[in-house]
This record gives structure tokens, C-alpha cells and sequence, in this order.
């Protein structure tokens, strides 16, 4: 089908020539009810219209009345100088100055000037009486009826003694009168206009409905053609943040090889926090400014009692695992303080005290807390993958090719393994991963076999394997983040643009 009009038009524009070409002239909510297009959509179109010069817009401000607070309540109790005189006239034809006085107040020296400018009282020896013309009524009065009656009156529907009146009443007190401009827009169809709307089809089908195509309004009606090269909007619509799709895919990861998935309060005892991983209680990552303590808060030990004491031989003279210890008096006050976790270590360490296996898979991923300065790589929030492995002929082999294993099934493969030091683990393994952004590689976690200052406290004979391993840098490496705090942060068209594989 081809348009017959000059110009290819708009369903919205053909729906406004459709209402323009029944009447002479409208303005935009009048457009709106005819056509039945929203106000913004009658603005776009009448725009559109107008560069297409079919249509004219003629655009006016008008001055508008309307009572404020003062007009307001004169219309209820009247003006001051009515007032005045209604007194006087209910008082039987005379009143004493001094009283009407006290009475108006304020508004009382003006009342009387008016009044006697009306011819509505004169004053003899101290006295109010009715003048001869108190029966008129002022033109001030008439008008503010006349604008409490219609709530608001154009300037152009007010003769001259009636703007006359409204001046003088703003002289008197601004607040009598609110003064408001208010913009009209009038719109027409143009010669060129009124003959499109003659020889193009406005009465097309938009959309093809059930209802269309039962009573085969199809049939009669043509259809409007679609410009299937015309680009289609931009859709924005919920998704999943890219952080909690990659935390579902290392839980698969792990699950796909045998391993369960544990859980773990956010809050935890500087015992399974700290002391149950052979760190002494005066190391420094157990500072506050290292760590976040809940203040005033001790957690409950309860059902734990052989564990303290063997955790507590352990730090202060090593007890039966052949080491000698830290030799300092380890108090357990100090493990009852209340820290948010600083490692989902915590998890693990509990779920062995608790489960005491010999054999066993876990893991778990979880939200961790370090009292840190924000960069670029750091946060003092963030999530890390914590797992272990249970069991009597595991070792350092397995452990590499378990988290080897896991870093391939994610994409990442240029993994290395570098030796390093903490407390519960010997040896200990940095896990780094190579960024070809940037041609350096990134530490990503540590990793190692417990030591048995960790798991002989716990009742734990075989040996047990570890990792704890940020998540934050891994989503860093899939998405070419080179800022963790964008992770985190309210950039919402960098999230809408995200290709999530």
C-alpha cells in the first residue's frame, strides 16, 4: 500500500488531522479528548505536523484572577469598610469611635476612609452615622463576587472599571488578588493540511487485534505499513546483576563435582573467626582497624567446651600436635568478641567442629568484611568462595587440581600457584590469574592444607585441604573490570549494556 499523501505520516499525526478536520480549531486538551492520544503524544505530533506545514499554532498568554488569602476572606466576612458601616447600622444608626476602634483594629483608620469616601458614614463630635449613599456597593466588592463565583477570570473577560477595581485592591494588600499567566496554544489545519486530511487514509488498522480478526474489520479497513528497516526502540528490561549470575555458576561449578554447599551467619565469634585457625590473639589482623567488631556483644560458647580447651592448649603450649605453640595466655574473652566475618572461613571451621568428618566436600559463597580503604582492588566488602576437603590419602596434588579444575570450568585458564604464608595452613599457595588487559597477574586467593593446630582442636584426624578465593576479582576478569568498586556502584547503563555470557 502506498501513501497517498506528500509526506509519509504518523498514526499519531493522521489521528490528529482526523480530529482537527472536525472542527475549526482546538487547543491540546481538546485534541486529546478527540483523538484519544495523551497530551504528550497530541505535543510530539503537533510538532511533527507543524514542520510538515499542516498545520499553524498560534501560542498566547493570558492573564488569569483569582482570590488569595485576603480576597478570600472578604468574600466570607466582608472588607473591612462593610464591615464598618454594618456595625454601625446594627447598632441602630450611631456607634462611638473609640469601640469600632477596638474592634477593626488595624484595619480600622483605612475602613473609616473608605467608608467616608463612599458616602457610607460621616462623623459628628466623636461618633459614626450612616451617610446618605450607604446602600451602594463599591466596585471592589463586585468584582471579587464575580471571581469567587468562577474561581478564575481571564483579564480579557474584565471590563475597565473592573481591572480598575482589581488595581486598587492590589494596592491596598497584595493578597486580595492572585495575578497568573496562563499560556494557550491554539492549533488549525492549514490549506495543505485540510487537503491531506481529504485525500490520505486516517482510518488504518495500527495493529492486528483478536477482536479485528473476528469481525473482519480487516476486511474494510486498510492496514498501515510498517518500515521493517525503521530502527526498533532500545528495551531495558529486569535482569539479573552479573555478580549473583557468575555466584549461581561457581555453585554449579562446584556442585557438577560432588561437592555440597554450606551456609553461614554473616556475624561470627572471633573463635571460629580467629582462634580456631591458629591465630593469635595479638596478631595484628584481629585490630580494629583491620577488623570490624560488633561492640558490646559476646557470643555464646555453649556445647563447644572441649574444643576451647584444646584450642587454647594449642595456641599457649601447642598441646599434642608437635608444635610448641605461641606460648602467650590465651583468654577466652577475647575469642567471645563478636566480629563480622573476614573470611568464609569462619563457615567451614564451624561446620567441622560441628560435623567432624572424615571424609567430605563442601563449600560455600559467601559475603565477607575487611576494614580497608577503598581502590581499585579493594573493598571493604566483598564475596569470596570458601571450600575444604576431607579425607585420608588427600594432598597438595589434589588441591591444585581441584581449584585447577575450577578455574578452567569458568574460563580461566593462565592459573599459577604462588607460595606464601598464613597461620592455619602449611605449605601455603597463592592462587594468581593472568589479565591480558593489563599483562599482569592478579592474586585471587590462597590456598593449603590445614595444619594440625587447626583440625587435631576440632577432632579432625585426616587431612583436611583449603582455599579461600575472591569472587569479586574473578567477575572483574569475565567482564574486563578494572575497578572493583563499579562492581558495586549505581551505573546503570553500564549494567543494561553488559553482555553476560
Amino acid at each position: 500500500m502506498s501513501e497517498m499523501g506528500p509526506q509519509p505520516l504518523h498514526p499519531i499525526e493522521k489521528k490528529i488531522l482526523k480530529a482537527l478536520a472536525s472542527v475549526d480549531q482546538a487547543d491540546l486538551e481538546e485534541l486529546a479528548r478527540l483523538s484519544g492520544l495523551s497530551i504528550d503524544q497530541i505535543r510530539r505530533g503537533v510538532e511533527w505536523l507543524r514542520a510538515k506545514q499542516l498545520i499553524t499554532v498560534k501560542e498566547s498568554e493570558n492573564e488569569v484572577f483569582s482570590l488569595g488569602e485576603y480576597g478570600a476572606r472578604a468574600i466570607k466576612i466582608g472588607l473591612p469598610e462593610r464591615r464598618l458601616v454594618n456595625r454601625v447600622k446594627k447598632s441602630g444608626g450611631t456607634e462611638e469611635i473609640a469601640a469600632v476602634s477596638r474592634e477593626l483594629g488595624e484595619e480600622f483608620a483605612v475602613a473609616l476612609g473608605l467608608a467616608k469616601k463612599n458616602g457610607w458614614l460621616r462623623v459628628e463630635g466623636g461618633k459614626l452615622y450612616p451617610g446618605k449613599e450607604y446602600e451602594n456597593r463599591e466596585p471592589e466588592e463586585d468584582v471579587l463576587e464575580k471571581i469567587a463565583g468562577e474561581k478564575e477570570v481571564a483579564r480579557t473577560e474584565l471590563s475597565p472599571e473592573e481591572l480598575g477595581a482589581i488595581n486598587t485592591l492590589k494596592k491596598r494588600h497584595e493578597d486580595f488578588i492572585k495575578e497568573t499567566k496562563e499560556k494557550t496554544i491554539e492549533i488549525a489545519l492549514t490549506p495543505k493540511g485540510r487537503s491531506t486530511s481529504k485525500t490520505t487514509v486516517l482510518d488504518e488498522i495500527d495493529e492486528i487485534t483478536s477482536d479485528i480478526l473476528r469481525n473482519g474489520a480487516w476486511k474494510e479497513r486498510p492496514l498501515r505499513e510498517i518500515d521493517v528497516s525503521s530502527p526498533a526502540p532500545t528495551v531495558h528490561p529486569g535482569r539479573t546483576h552479573p555478580m549473583r549470575l557468575f555466584m549461581d555458576e561457581v555453585r554449579e561449578t562446584f556442585l557438577s563435582q560432588g561437592f555440597e554447599e554450606i551456609f553461614g551467619p554473616m556475624s561470627q565469634s572471633a573463635l571460629w573467626n580467629f582462634d580456631a585457625l591458629f591465630i593469635p590473639q595479638q596478631h595484628p589482623a584481629r585490630e580494629m582497624q583491620d577488623t570490624f567488631y560488633i561492640s558490646k556483644l559476646k557470643a555464646k560458647l555453649n556445647g563447644y567446651a572441649d574444643e576451647i580447651r584444646a584450642i587454647k592448649g594449642v595456641h599457649e603450649s601447642g598441646a599434642d600436635t608437635g608444635s610448641r605453640g605461641w606460648q602467650y595466655p590465651w583468654g577466652v574473652d577475647e575469642a567471645s568478641r563478636v566480629v563480622l566475618r573476614t573470611h568464609t572461613t569462619a563457615v567451614t571451621i564451624s561446620y567441622l567442629a560441628e560435623k567432624k568428618p572424615e571424609e567430605a566436600k563442601v563449600f560455600s559463597v559467601g559475603r565477607v568484611f575487611r576494614n580497608e580503604k577503598p581502590n581499585y582492588k579493594h573493598n571493604p566488602e566483598f564475596y569470596q568462595i570458601e571450600g575444604v576437603m576431607v579425607g585420608a590419602k588427600l594432598n597438595v596434588r589434589n588441591l591444585i587440581y581441584v581449584i585447577t579444575k575450577f578455574y578452567s570450568k569458568l574460563g580461566f585458564h593462565e592459573i599459577k600457584f604462588w607460595p606464601t604464608f598464613f597461620p592455619y595452613t602449611e605449605p601455603s599457595f597463592q592462587t594468581m590469574a593472568f589479565r591480558k588487559e593489563t599483562g599482569r597477574w592478579m592474586e585471587l586467593g590462597g590456598m593449603g592444607p590445614f595444619r594440625p593446630e587447626v583440625t587435631l582442636p576440632l577432632g579432625i584426624k585426616n587431612p583436611v585441604l583449603a582455599w579461600g578465593l575472591s569472587l569479586d576479582r574473578l567477575v572483574m576478569l569475565r567482564y574486563h573490570v578494572d575497578d572493583i568498586r563499579q562492581l558495586f556502584g549505581p551505573n546503570i547503563g553500564w549494567l543494561r549494556k553488559l553482555k553476560v555470557s
